[in-house]
Formats: C-alpha cells, sequence, structure tokens
C-alpha cells in the first residue's frame, strides 16, 4: 500500500545503486518505501512488503470463503476488492512500477466506497435509493482518472486525500456501531478490529515520515528495522476483516435476522 515521495528520484542514502541491479530496474511510482530495494532478491523491490501483502489477500481469500452462505454481494464485494489490494499491493511492492502502484492504490479506494456504500445503507429499505450508488461510482471515476494521470507528490496526497477521508469516515462509523454493542464477544472483535486498524496506520505513519530513524538509527545500535510498512499490511488486513464481521453482524440484527459468532482458524465468523 502507499510512502515516501521519492519524486522519481529515489534516495541514494536510503535506497543505493544496487537497486540499478535490480530485475525490474529503478522505480518509476511516485513513492518509494522506507525497505531497502532489492537487499534480499534481485527480483523483488522490497522483499518484506511484498510477502506481507500476501496475508492481505489471504485474510480476503478466509474471509470470502467462509463466509461464502448467507451473505449479501456488498459484502462478498468488499472481501473481493480487498483480495485485489492484496495482489496489487505484491505486485507494486515486488516492481515499485507506477502502473502496478495504481492496481494498489485504486483498489484501497474502491474498497473504501463498498464500505461507505455499507455503512450508509444498513436499513432494511434503501435509505437514500440508486442516486447514492450512482454518486459513489462517479466518484471512484473521477478518483481513478486523477490518480492515474498525475504524478509526483501531488498524485501522492490527491489519492491520500481521497481515500483518507473515505477511511476517517468507515472508522468513525465503526466505532459507532462497536461502541452500542451488548455482546462482549461482538464487543472483543470490535476491539481487536479498530485496535489493529489503528497501530497499523500509526506504525504507517512512522515509516513514512521517520525513515532514517528507522533504517539507520536503529540498526546503528545494533536493533534490526522493524520493517514498519510490512507490519502495517498485516495490521490493516486482520484489523478489516474483524471489522468487516463487525459490520455483517450489525446487518444480521438490522434485517432481523438471526446470527451467531463462531470462531473458524482462530477467526469470527457470522454464521446464520
Amino acid at each position: 500500500m502507499s510512502g515516501r515521495l521519492v519524486s522519481l528520484q529515489p534516495n541514494a542514502s536510503v535506497h543505493p545503486p544496487l537497486e540499478q541491479l535490480g530485475f525490474w530496474g529503478s522505480p518509476t511510482s511516485t513513492v518509494d518505501w522506507c525497505e531497502s530495494n532489492y537487499a534480499v532478491s534481485r527480483y523483488i523491490a522490497e522483499f518484506f512488503n511484498t510477502t506481507s501483502s500476501l496475508v492481505i489477500l489471504a485474510v480476503a481469500l478466509f474471509g470470502g470463503l467462509l463466509h461464502y452462505r448467507g451473505v449479501e454481494r456488498r459484502f462478498t464485494a468488499a472481501f473481493a476488492a480487498l483480495g485485489v489490494v492484496g495482489v496489487g499491493s505484491t505486485a507494486f511492492h515486488a516492481t515499485l512500477r507506477f502502473e502496478l502502484q495504481l492496481l494498489d492504490e485504486l483498489p484501497m479506494l474502491y474498497t473504501a466506497l463498498i464500505l461507505v456504500y455499507v455503512l450508509v445503507e444498513n436499513r432494511a429499505s434503501r435509505r437514500f435509493g440508486k442516486w447514492f450508488l450512482a454518486l459513489l461510482l462517479a466518484h471512484g471515476v473521477l478518483v481513478t482518472v486523477l490518480t492515474a494521470w498525475t504524478r509526483s507528490s501531488i498524485q501522492f496526497y490527491l489519492f491520500h486525500a481521497s481515500f483518507g477521508s473515505l477511511e476517517l469516515f468507515a472508522l468513525v462509523s465503526c466505532i459507532r456501531i462497536g461502541l452500542r454493542q451488548s455482546s462482549q464477544a461482538l464487543r472483543r472483535v470490535f476491539h481487536i478490529g479498530i485496535g489493529s486498524y489503528v497501530l497499523g496506520i500509526v506504525l504507517w505513519f512512522i515509516d513514512l515520515k521517520y525513515c532514517s530513524l528507522v533504517s539507520f538509527m536503529l540498526p546503528g545500535l545494533g536493533l534490526v528495522n522493524p520493517q514498519l510498512h510490512a507490519v502495517w499490511h498485516v495490521l490493516v488486513a486482520l484489523g478489516f476483516y474483524h471489522l468487516l464481521v463487525l459490520l455483517m453482524f450489525d446487518r444480521s440484527t438490522t434485517l432481523g435476522q438471526s446470527a451467531q459468532l463462531r470462531r473458524r482458524f482462530w477467526l469470527p465468523v457470522v454464521v446464520h
């Protein structure tokens, strides 16, 4: 997923000329993360960020398979979109190519739009009608065009301003839903979900803003680079899954359906 702005000119002190020996060459993406490029394999630009992205894909696949019965299409679409994020994130971090950066970022936007729809249209009957869905689709098309046709820091900030606002709305809405739950098991799902997601955001920000601390000061003290962006991938995947389970259960309650919360492979599952 998306960090350190490079304006297509990576900082040699963080990403040495060794990256030129990598299979994919010098980055063309508008952002290059704090992990040293091609440090583990000449075929993978950012090894830890790439492999941790597979966790996102795995969570999406497990979530879709564990909820393949009795789930509305909106939640199936959310798991599918998360899966595309996992594929795009893996491809982007492996290559640092701009085209694959879009395959990482844009599915994040679409996933957020799906969540906004889920949160707003959470009634037995439609709240706003088809025009609201059309508005979300139009927003997605507009941001897609702007993100694809801009470069450098403009592209980075434009995308994150759009995605971040949707993400903030979704998180605040999930907090409101989670706080009104009386079930201890469901509150635990909420706490794990929101805790994992928020902690992931904090680590993402540290990795973005304090790369020199992570890459030089910590190793200088005999400590390893904690690969915070890779940890963010894992935390946000688990956080997203738990929050989506919360929304599925809440949606069942809204529709007057009987639902139970069970566990499969250490993950909560909504069973109808």
